[in-house]
């Protein structure tokens, strides 16, 4: 799933932590971590990990360009990331490809952050809207509720999109 954004969690939202993650740009030393957060508890297939990692690789090869990374530290520990990018052939639209929190942060205001400052970076480049692509299987659910939370409405259903039984789930937020 080339466009495939994901937060899974089970349990409810915990409270914020004590301390907001800092939110900075993408740096070559955060690939290696990156790639451990993305096979850390086997959430993503390894096609979605190759995936994950050529946009990391892409926002890397070309800051500012057709992809953009912000990590999240805690600590200094690398917390989580979010990717994303402009909307090929559109005024002022951007894709949301990727989310992803370190398990023990799960629920604790890492990804709210990330998609703040995200959100912030591209109200000042004049953005009016971000997509976010997924997939409507049990396993997403998680990001669903998370999504609807930052105010993303699912806009549109394709089924059978991925494989049969797996929907593809857009959501869409005007800035």
């Amino acid at each position: 799933m080339s466009a495939e954004t994901v937060l899974q969690r089970s349990d409810p939202p915990r409270a914020p932590l004590p301390v907001p993650p800092a939110i900075r740009p993408l740096q070559l030393r955060d690939r290696a971590p990156l790639h451990q957060l993305l096979t850390k508890d086997a959430l993503f297939t390894r096609e979605e990990v190759s995936v994950a990692l050529e946009l990391i690789d892409g926002a890397l090869a070309e800051p500012g360009g057709e992809y953009r990374v912000l990590v999240a530290e805690l600590d200094g520990a690398l917390a989580g990331y979010v990717c994303y990018g402009p909307t090929p052939m559109t005024d002022g639209t951007w894709d949301l490809y990727w989310i992803v929190t370190h398990p023990q942060v799960r629920g604790n205001g890492v990804a709210r952050a990330l998609v703040g400052r995200m959100e912030g970076e591209l109200r000042a480049l004049g953005a009016r809207m971000v997509r976010v692509e997924t997939s409507r299987l049990d396993g997403y659910g998680a990001a669903h509720a998370f999504y609807e939370r930052m105010s993303y409405p699912v806009c549109a259903v394709m089924p059978d999109f991925y494989r049969p039984g797996d929907d593809l789930v857009v959501m869409l937020k005007r800035l």
